[in-house]
Order: structure tokens, then C-alpha cells, then sequence
């Protein structure tokens, strides 16, 4: 009989929602239990918000327990574009320097035209634009020579330009190559030679050198023929050959005793210098198209000269950096100066260091000359944005324990807190009050104290606050040593005595502590909690099962009475005798 199990169907009562509430009133005390886990779930978060404040404070401390922090050197400089430093070893004052001359790099500068000429004679017919071989290679187009327009195409070669010239002027203008000068040169038989338009196309005159003297005669400004800076160092069109090298074209030189190696088949001009300047030979190489040369800087400055030295026809004969082939040397300048008008010191180096003036731990890198005056202090600085940053952490700690532990009242209405009844909590507060109030042992009583650094309670609060800020940066400037010995004295100064609270409360760092305890207990708890809500949940399934059960059979019961009452009272109907 399916039906009996819907409630009430022979009986007429609603044992469903009956035992609907008879389940709900035995569960109660499984959401007391629920209620009891929220509240150990806002108790966990609270004490990692201790935590982490407690971290913060102990990053804070450590900062102050800093190695070097209040020895520190701060530098100013009456010269603004002066940059100067100091180390601890320093020793405080003020001091003049007067900087006479500056420190300048020496210059080996090779010689000049280290390409070969445009052609070994004055017969150009084969020596095409093309393959012209000047520093700037021409282009096709039309330029002008005496207001006559002379068109030249790559293909040409430099004689077919020097027809074209001619032509163009009706014979008034000749051109010719001078194979010893390296030049080319235009005559003009009808007054003074004229050259170039607004609306010329090629660069022809450019790349030969031509420019205008008021003359009937001019030539190239300098020799035409130029080292090509892309090409194989075989190729490169070297006044030059390189012959000392092996038959790979592998050759090697030495500069500033440091070996550079290069291939004529395979190197350029171009990778050499760039393998010059990434190795530790402390020169910069670099090669001008328009005088035709390689020139070699010194990275460092000052009086000191460049070494080289490679077997004869090696690549620096090549490229004419030999005083043999007309390289000269630039010679550096040492910089001079004076300290406290004393007497002239130099010093390779634009940055002057100790060993140059004799000013322990300064540094000094003076960008212009002239006078400063230079101050050396203790970095008060520094120190004060680490006190700082000590007093903000520490507020945030106590004010968020006072947060969560603070009991208020309204209009009689009593509110806690997510730990109100945490006692151990609620002393850290006085604890780390009392860590920071009192003083210092066998310290002077000047520095023992933090009210002797003008920092002192927000009245009755447990947060602190700078009440005379003159007077810690006083202490700062002229006391560090004190200041460090309040912060940093062993055992018993302010950072030991709050890193053994810190133990205390968290352990070391990523430790237990007595925040790990109650964070254990409270898991625990937790889990027995939901260990007791299961079981009750599980009887109580049991339970519905039972009470259900019953009110089935009696449904059932019910059921046959009914069915008994209605066969008997048609067997014996009212009429009958």
C-alpha cells in the first residue's frame, strides 16, 4: 500500500511536518555547533592579521637593527651638477675643492686615406660608377656644371662622366682623374667654374668632392678613394695588403695586451672594430668614412697612453694606426684640483676618490670645473624615514589588536569583538607597550628612552607618535652612535627586546609561537566540531527513518480499521431487523 506513506491519508494527521520538527528540535545542537566553527573561522583570521602585523613590525625592527644605518654618510654639494657619496668611514665636515681641469681620454689617431685610389692611373674608362669605390657611393640622375645639365647612370664609367661633361658645355669644361693626388679636377676654359642646381637629381659632385671655389680650376676637396667599412677585409679596397697571416687569412695583433683576432676572408673592417670595442682591450674603435682613418679612444681617462704591437703586415699596418703609417697619439688629460686650498692634486679620473684627495670614504665626480663646498653629514635622512616607517607598523599592530579585541557599549547595547575573550591577545597590547616605554639599561640617560628621541604615547592610547620632531632630528644629526646603541645594544636593546616578544608571539620567522597554538587548537576544535555534527546528522537519518516507519504502520493500521467499519456496516444496514 504506496499511498500510506503519504502522511495522513487514512489518518487525517500531518506526521510529516510532525516529524519534520521533531528532527529539527534534536539538530539544534549541531548549529549551535556550526555557529561555534564560523566564529573559530573569524578567530583564525583575525590571529593571521596579527600575524602579518607582527611580521610587518619585525621587518620594520630589523631595518633599524640595520648594519651601517645610522653610520650612514649623506654628501651635499653647493655645485649642483657635482654627484659625491660617502661610506660610514667618512669623518663628518665640510670641505672646498676647487676643480681646475677636468680629466680627457687620449686619442690614437690612425692615418689618413687608408684606401686605395679610384684607379692605378689617370685611365678611368673601366671604373664604372657603380664600383666607384669614394666614401659616398653616387647615384644616377642629373647634375649641373656651368647651367649645363649633365645625366649620369651607374653603368657609366667615370671617363664616359668626364665626356658627358664636355659635351654638355660645348668644350668649355674638361674633367681628368690625377692618379698621385687621388682627385678629380674640372678646368674651364670660359671663365670660372660653376657647379650644382636647386633641381639636380645626382649626387655625383658630392661624392667626387667638387665644391665651388670662384675659380676657373677646382679639384676634390681630399683624396676620392676610401676603405669600403662592409666589405671582406680582402676586399675592402686597403691601400694596404695584410699579409701576415696564415693561409686561412686568420691573423691576430694585440692592443693594450689584450688579443683581437680577425680573417681577411671573413671579417669586415666594420666587425673588427665592434670585436675591438666588446673586449676588455678599454678602448672605442670607430672608422670616418670622410677622412678615411680608424681612430682608437681610451675608455678611461687620463695621461695614459694605448698599446699595440702585431708581426709586420699585420691589419694595423693596413689601416695605417702605426706612428710608421702617420698615427699619432692624443694624450689624455689628468684632473687637477684642490682641497681646502691646499696644494694641486690630479688624478686620472673624473671621480675623485680617496686615494686622489685623501678624504676617507668620499667619493667625488664633478661634471664642470670650479668650486664647491662639500658637506659631509650623518644621513639623518635616511635614519628618520626608518624610525618612521618603525612607528607606522607598530600602530597599525596595536590598533588592529585593540580592534579586534575592544568590547563597546551603546545606549546600554553591549558589542565584542572576534576575540574580546582571548586574554593572552588582550596583554600583547600592554606587553609591546611596555617594550617600548621603558628605558634602555646602561645606556646615558640622555639617549636611553624613546622620549628622549621626542616620540612618545598618543595619550592614553598604546600608539606612538613623533611629539618633537626637532629634537629626534637633532638626536639623528649630532648623536647617531647613541641612537644606534637605544636601537641596536645587544641583549638588551629595542630591537632584542621586541624580537623576544616577537618569538614569543609567532616563533621565528614562519615559526609556531603562542599565535601557532591557538591556531591549532582552534583547527582542532573545528574538526571535532564537524566530526560531531556527522555523527548527529547520521543518527538523526536513523531517527527520520524510525519515526517514519511508524507513522507508516499506523497509517496502515488505520487503513484496515476503516476498511473493517465499512465492510460491517454494509452487512448490517440501519433498516434491517
Amino acid at each position: 500500500m504506496p499511498g500510506l506513506q503519504l502522511s495522513g491519508l487514512a489518518s487525517g494527521f500531518d506526521w510529516k511536518t510532525f516529524v519534520d520538527s521533531i528532527i529539527s528540535y534534536e539538530r539544534a545542537p549541531a548549529t549551535s555547533m556550526q555557529t561555534e566553527i564560523s566564529n573559530n573561522q573569524l578567530k583564525l583570521t583575525s590571529l593571521t592579521g596579527i600575524e602579518n602585523r607582527i611580521n610587518d613590525l619585525r621587518s620594520a625592527v630589523k631595518a633599524l637593527n640595520t648594519d651601517g644605518l645610522f653610520d650612514a654618510r649623506s654628501v651635499t654639494s653647493t655645485a649642483s651638477t657635482w654627484s659625491a657619496s660617502a661610506t660610514t668611514s667618512a669623518p663628518l665636515g665640510t670641505h672646498s675643492f676647487n676643480v681646475t681641469r677636468l680629466a680627457t681620454s687620449a686619442r690614437w689617431t690612425g692615418g689618413a686615406d687608408i684606401g686605395s685610389p679610384l684607379a692605378p692611373s689617370a685611365d678611368v674608362s673601366a671604373l664604372t660608377l657603380a664600383n666607384l669605390g669614394t666614401a659616398t657611393a653616387p647615384t644616377a640622375g642629373v647634375f649641373t656644371v656651368n647651367g649645363a645639365r649633365v645625366t649620369v647612370d651607374l653603368a657609366d664609367s667615370l671617363q664616359d662622366v668626364f665626356n658627358n661633361i664636355s659635351t654638355a658645355t660645348g668644350g668649355t669644361v674638361t674633367a681628368a682623374y690625377d692618379f698621385g693626388l687621388d682627385k678629380i679636377s674640372l678646368t674651364s676654359t670660359s671663365g670660372n667654374v660653376v657647379l650644382g642646381s636647386a633641381t639636380d637629381t645626382s649626387n655625383f659632385l658630392t661624392a667626387a668632392r667638387l665644391f665651388n671655389n670662384g675659380t676657373p680650376n677646382l679639384s676634390s676637396s681630399s683624396a676620392l678613394g676610401a676603405a669600403s667599412s662592409t666589405a671582406t677585409l680582402a676586399g675592402a679596397r686597403l691601400a694596404t695588403g695584410i699579409t701576415a697571416v696564415d693561409g686561412t687569412g686568420a691573423g691576430t695583433f694585440e692592443l693594450n695586451g689584450v688579443s683581437i683576432s680577425y680573417n681577411v676572408n671573413t671579417d669586415s673592417l666594420s666587425s673588427v672594430l665592434t670585436r675591438i670595442n666588446s673586449s676588455a682591450a678599454g678602448v672605442t674603435a670607430s672608422y670616418d668614412s670622410a677622412s678615411d682613418r680608424v681612430s682608437l679612444v681610451n675608455n678611461a681617462t687620463g695621461d695614459i697612453g694605448v698599446a699595440m704591437s702585431e708581426a709586420p703586415g699585420g691589419l694595423l699596418a693596413a689601416l695605417r694606426l702605426t706612428t710608421a703609417a702617420g698615427a699619432s697619439l692624443a694624450r689624455g688629460l689628468d684632473a687637477e684640483f684642490t682641497v681646502n686650498n691646499g696644494s694641486t692634486f690630479t688624478s686620472h679620473s673624473n671621480t675623485l676618490t680617496e686615494e686622489a684627495h685623501g678624504i676617507a670614504g668620499l667619493s667625488l665626480t664633478p661634471a664642470t670645473t670650479g668650486s664647491s663646498n662639500l658637506t659631509i653629514a650623518s644621513d639623518s635622512a635616511r635614519m628618520r624615514t626608518r624610525i618612521d616607517s618603525f612607528i607606522s607598523t607598530f600602530n597599525s599592530l596595536q590598533d588592529y589588536i585593540d580592534t579586534q579585541t575592544k568590547v563597546t557599549s551603546t545606549n546600554g547595547k553591549v558589542t565584542t569583538s572576534t576575540l574580546t575573550n582571548n586574554r593572552e591577545v588582550q596583554n600583547w597590547t600592554s606587553q609591546l607597550r611596555s617594550a617600548v616605554f621603558n628605558s634602555v639599561p646602561g645606556l646615558e640617560a640622555a639617549i636611553s628612552r624613546f622620549d628622549h628621541l621626542g616620540i612618545d604615547f598618543s595619550g592614553t592610547s598604546s600608539t606612538l607618535a613623533v611629539k618633537d620632531s626637532a629634537k629626534l632630528d637633532a638626536a639623528l644629526r649630532d648623536r647617531p652612535a647613541d641612537v644606534s646603541n637605544f636601537f641596536r645594544q645587544a641583549s638588551t636593546g629595542m630591537a632584542a627586546r621586541l624580537e623576544s616578544l616577537f618569538t614569543s608571539y609567532t616563533g621565528p620567522f614562519g615559526g609556531a609561537g603562542l599565535i601557532g597554538g591557538q591556531r591549532t587548537s582552534i583547527t582542532n576544535s573545528n574538526t571535532s566540531l564537524t566530526t560531531q555534527i556527522a555523527d548527529l546528522d547520521r543518527r538523526l537519518v536513523q531517527r527520520r527513518a524510525q519515526l517514519e516507519a511508524g507513522f507508516i504502520a499506523m497509517e496502515r493500521a488505520q487503513s484496515t480499521l476503516q476498511q473493517m467499519q465499512s465492510q460491517l456496516t454494509n452487512a448490517f444496514p440501519t433498516s434491517s431487523k
